[in-house]
């Protein structure tokens, strides 16, 4: 267009030092593949859906105690089954390289300084609260509600929950009791761990009452863990467990090996329409989402870059922040690709707008 100005265009040398460079020097070196642009890389992601997304799978080393016997088993649509035969674990890919240096979580309260969580104390925190469901009798299958803020303990609590094989599912403490029953009923959790309050606009505001409620209408719970966030000297409700007393304890990481479209996450439609609707998404799916999103951008290749996710746990986003910052450093070269179609076939969508079929409760 002869009227339109260009604002910004990137020097060779960020060019050089990109993600998807080093991307495409992979491709051409690994799989002999040469892209002469973005455009051309893009039409090949969606051309060859094997090739792309086991490229991803090599690229990034993912760890699995099984390999895939395929990468797309069965292409029908709904129902297409990926990487059929693999067997792993998301927590344990995220949390592989725990001795790295540097904070793994930075937590923002409002009007309170940054809380730093090393990737050293997060692995010890999620391999004892992931021991503490163990001994509340939490198998696979089994569901976590949370109604937990955005801060570093909801991230210890989901990765904790994935390593079980259990299946997580969050509300922000921002809901009313109403909105969240309406959403956990349908999934019958075992395990119910909230907060006691949470700041906002200069005020804490004390969910304690609506704990109350929600272990009363919820009656699959049969054990409920208490975040003392906002009001840390308040006694821990009869029958509860404070969170902090359960994140202490010295246990060795143990991962749970699920297979490739395991549930990993229960993640809800709005509810203008009636119920929210469950949507489940997978341990492999949400793993290669995040290697082909959060970790293959258009960036220059780092070691120290951190993502910020200021929105409240309600929000899909929230769930996928814990897998930014492991996207963007763990590689062997840590670069790939950043796409802006929705259009093709991804491993994360199998279950995207169906109702989440977790399995019965135990009894």
């Amino acid at each position: 267009m002869p009227n339109r100005q260009l604002l910004w265009e990137p020097s060779k040398e960020r060019i050089a030092a990109a993600r998807m460079s080093a991307y495409l020097d992979w491709l051409a070196r690994e799989r002999q593949l040469r892209f002469t642009g973005y455009s051309e890389l893009w039409r090949w992601s969606v051309d060859d859906l094997d090739g792309f997304w086991r490229s991803i799978w090599d690229y990034y080393d993912v760890l699995a105690s099984a390999p895939p016997t395929a990468v797309l088993g069965d292409r029908r649509m709904p129902g297409a089954t990926w990487f059929p035969g693999a067997r792993l674990n998301w927590a344990e890919n995220l949390l592989r390289h725990a001795d790295r240096d540097g904070p793994a979580v930075v937590g923002i309260t409002e009007g309170e300084e940054p809380v730093e969580l090393s990737w050293a104390g997060l692995t010890a925190q999620v391999a004892s609260f992931a021991a503490a469901l163990r001994a509340m009798g939490v198998r696979p299958g089994d569901r976590v509600a949370a109604y937990l803020p955005n801060i570093p303990q909801t991230v210890v609590a989901l990765l904790a929950t994935a390593s079980v094989g259990a299946i997580w599912s969050c509300c922000a403490p921002d809901f009313g009791t109403k909105g969240v029953i309406d959403r956990f009923q349908q999934i019958a959790p075992t395990v119910l761990i909230a907060v006691d309050g949470y700041r906002f606009g200069g005020k804490d505001i004390d969910r304690g009452a609506v704990f109350a409620e929600l272990r009363e209408q919820l009656p699959s719970v049969r054990h409920t863990v208490v975040v003392r966030h906002r009001y840390p000297d308040r006694p821990v409700p009869a029958g509860a467990e404070a969170f902090d007393a359960l994140t202490g304890t010295a246990a060795v990481p143990r991962y749970e090996q699920v297979p490739f479209d395991y549930p990993l996450w229960i993640l809800y439609s709005s509810g203008t329409t009636g119920l929210p609707k469950g949507i489940v998404h997978s341990h492999g799916g949400i793993l290669l989402e995040h290697l082909s999103c959060t970790g293959c951008t258009s960036t220059p290749v780092r070691t120290t870059g951190c993502s910020s996710s200021p929105a409240p746990r309600g929000w899909c986003g929230t769930s996928w922040c814990p897998g930014c910052r492991w996207a963007r450093r763990s590689s062997p070269t840590t670069a790939a690709r950043s796409r802006p179609s929705r259009t093709r076939c991804s491993p994360s969508a199998r279950g995207s707008g169906r109702p989440a079929s977790a399995p019965a409760p135990r009894t």
